[in-house]
């Protein structure tokens, strides 16, 4: 009787996730307005998609945004972390203000960057604008859009990982630790042959979900540029919005989130092979 504690769980993911997901499944396959029935349309939303510019530069642009996150707040957690464990006194104050930003609502983080930095009006910008420092609002810019909402996503994130990290570095054995610095290890040197390798689950760990989790990108995107300009800071996710809602090709929105999902299912595949091979070890 043991099972009936995981129904009303079984039951919660079977209607949101399970339905949902083969309902998109589905209208990948058909032409959908969103009013009225839907029909079969074979390869054709999948056809669309590979034909249009537009998809290739979200795609594009997606894979940078991941190589962004993949390097930039995975470095700065390590380092934050690693000077936490070192930090005899204030890590748990550090730890608040890091993870601080993790728990302000996305729309308050967007608006508050939009227009107490970015704002060539009201923002940090435009005051050094005014004292004759020349710089540009980087998301007026296509060169610098993306970047520029990547940064604000970064300010957002990085202090989970360092959060997490820290966690993983605690648990490390003491005895490894105390016999480095016996032998005269510098900071880097214990980092390297110490710390990396005892929390190298975790970042495997984080690394993959960074991926799953940078394909799923949106709202710092929408609020921010909305994909603009010129489709410079354009996701995949953007675009299956804007055809779900702004064209009612629901059918070609479908097909666009099929493409997330499936680097989000490589991400998985890796993560449980990796999962599976540290098991037989």
């Amino acid at each position: 009787m043991h099972w009936l504690y995981v129904v009303p769980t079984m039951i919660i993911n079977f209607v949101i996730v399970l339905i949902p997901a083969l309902l998109t499944v589905v209208l990948a396959f058909c032409n959908f307005d969103g009013l009225g029935m839907p029909t079969y349309a074979g390869l054709a939303n999948f056809q669309s998609l590979a034909a249009d510019r537009v998809f290739w530069v979200a795609l594009g642009n997606n894979i940078i945004w991941t190589v962004i996150f993949l390097v930039v707040p995975m470095a700065m957690g390590l380092l934050a972390a690693s000077m936490l464990l070192i930090a005899r006194r204030g890590s748990s104050f550090f730890q608040i203000v890091y993870f601080l930003p993790v728990v302000i609502a996305t729309v308050i983080t967007a608006r508050v960057w939009q227009g107490m930095i970015y704002s060539p009006v009201t923002g940090v910008f435009g005051l050094l604008k005014q004292y004759g420092i020349p710089i540009t609002n980087p998301l007026s810019q296509p060169s610098m859009a993306l970047f520029g909402v990547a940064t604000v996503d970064l300010w957002h994130w990085w202090g989970f990982l360092c959060v997490i990290f820290f966690a993983a570095l605690r648990q490390v054995p003491q005895e490894q630790i105390e016999a480095a610095r016996i032998e005269g290890a510098t900071y880097f040197q214990m980092m390297r042959y110490v710390m990396l390798p005892a929390i190298r689950p975790t970042i495997m760990l984080l690394m993959i979900m960074t991926v799953i989790w940078s394909f799923l990108a949106f709202d710092f995107v929408y609020i921010l540029t909305q994909g603009g300009p010129a489709l410079s800071s354009e996701l995949l996710s953007t675009l299956a919005y804007r055809n779900a809602f702004y064209d009612l090709n629901v059918g070609r929105a479908a097909a666009a989130a099929l493409v997330i999902s499936l680097f989000g299912l490589v991400g998985t595949f890796f993560y449980v092979r990796i999962q599976t091979r540290e098991g037989e070890q």
